[in-house]
């Protein structure tokens, strides 16, 4: 049986590559390769900046309520391929169908916010602001954008960063992650088929190779990006070097703060979610809990108790809670660091190691991993894992819990669990983190807020 290659989605046609390297794509339930994709080179991309920039000069012209009419139609094919969208998700990451159907909602909702944008751009005016002087501003496109896109969330970070850019007049270049590319080309021919002109949105894929190709091009005007630290700090010195509006989001270890006086079987459950949803591959994952001395041994009894229950197992039946890592590469990294965790001392209470999807599956299955008295030094809370990996460290008061996130190199969210309006008030005004949750632990915004 001949097997599928994926192509580049170029000024509104599937293009095959000019490149010799291909990649595998793999099931990470089965551990098969199911797809090849080239690894792009600067030809590849040459051919999509072009169809891009003689779009860019038709669309930009269009008019606004045209442009939010094809958004509104993009909407409704969205809507009515959820399904085949979810499945495509779950086929090539390996999350379950409910954690799938969730982010592709919130990328939904994106390009709901998308649709509004003829009143977000309407422009200021102030007249007389000197003799016979008005002065005004208006709200204009810049070009040819793009985006490079993590492996975690295929369809949401993607619908972050395209929708809004083309809404507003330009073109876009989209370059999704190697491991898990189909949905991101499903997107981009629905996008076609709500009536968007050739060129207005390209996808091309690779590894580094394309990304710096990108990072180079002159014709490119603004580069985001959603990755590591390390990776995400290189391409913001690129591209802004190279005279490109960057944006470029890292890492993160995000911290839930269990206070005395906390709805302990509440916090609890949203804590399992927020640790072990797409089996911790999630920039807001909750990775630290921190409690105080007197609930840190029943909030251990809580956790240890669900995580043990969670059912594990490929993504496609609705039964099963958390599925598995993206490649056999990544399982073997986070295994690496459950190793070092044990080796500096920490209490292991809950080994994915020793389940059995880890022991006896083809898959990239690891099990739910619970730490307790861990100490700040230690790898495994310093450390951004990206698996399913929860550790536990105690406090003795509610201001050294806010110290402890605070000092933390990473943020990106925090959450407290309290009954008391007076601690969660002290909190979102003291703690130094850009996402806070009040007994929420996932705090992330609404498209209309970002």
């Amino acid at each position: 049986m001949e097997q599928k290659v994926i192509e580049h989605w170029i000024n509104g046609t599937h293009q095959p590559s000019s490149s010799n390297r291909y990649g595998d794509i793999y099931n990470p339930a089965t551990g098969k390769v199911i797809a090849k994709l080239p690894m792009g080179n600067s030809d590849d991309l040459d051919k999509a900046v072009k169809a891009a920039e003689l779009a860019f000069k038709s669309w930009s012209k269009t008019s606004i309520t045209r442009r939010s009419q094809v958004l509104f139609k993009y909407k409704e094919l969205l809507e009515s391929n959820r399904e085949e969208l979810t499945r495509l998700i779950t086929l090539e990451h390996g999350k379950v169908l409910s954690d799938a159907a969730g982010s592709l909602q919130r990328g939904i909702e994106v390009v709901d916010f998308a649709c509004g944008i003829p009143h977000l751009l309407k422009g200021e005016f102030s007249e007389q602001v000197g003799t016979g002087i008005d002065c005004y501003s208006t709200r204009q496109p810049i070009g040819v954008c793009s985006g490079v896109t993590p492996f975690n969330f295929p369809a949401m970070v993607p619908m972050w960063m395209f929708p809004i850019a083309i809404v507003c007049g330009n073109t876009f270049i989209l370059k999704p992650s190697e491991k898990d590319p189909s949905c991101a080309m499903k997107l981009a021919e629905l996008m076609h088929e709500a009536g968007l002109p050739e060129g207005v949105m390209n996808v091309v894929h690779g590894d580094k190779e394309m990304v710096d190709a990108i990072l180079d091009h002159p014709t490119i005007k603004t580069f985001s990006f959603v990755g590591s630290t390390p990776v995400a700090q290189a391409v913001h010195s690129k591209a802004s070097a190279n005279g490109k509006r960057v944006q470029a989001l890292g890492g993160a270890k995000n911290h839930a703060i269990i206070l005395a006086d906390a709805d302990i079987e509440q916090a609890a459950n949203a804590i399992i979610g927020a640790a072990y949803g797409s089996a911790g591959e999630r920039c807001m994952a909750i990775s630290v809990v921190v409690a105080v001395d007197s609930i840190a041994d029943e909030m251990n009894k809580h956790l240890l108790e669900k995580a043990s229950q969670l059912q594990i197992g490929p993504g496609d039946d609705p039964h099963n809670e958390m599925g598995p890592l993206i490649t056999a590469e990544h399982k073997s990294k986070v295994i690496d660091y459950i190793d070092q965790g044990v080796e500096s001392g920490a209490r292991l209470l809950l080994d994915g190691r020793e389940h059995p999807m880890t022991r006896n599956s083809e898959g990239f299955f690891l099990g739910p991993t619970l730490f307790d008295h861990v100490q700040k030094n230690m790898s495994i809370y310093l450390d951004e894992i990206f698996g399913p990996v929860l550790v536990m460290l105690r406090v003795q008061n509610f201001s050294e819990a806010i110290e402890l996130a605070n000092q933390h190199q990473f943020g990106n969210g925090v959450a407290l669990f309290t009954t008391k309006g007076s601690a969660a008030r002290e909190f979102v005004n003291s703690v130094q983190v850009g996402m806070v949750g009040i007994n929420v632990a996932i705090p992330v915004p609404l498209s209309f807020y970002t």
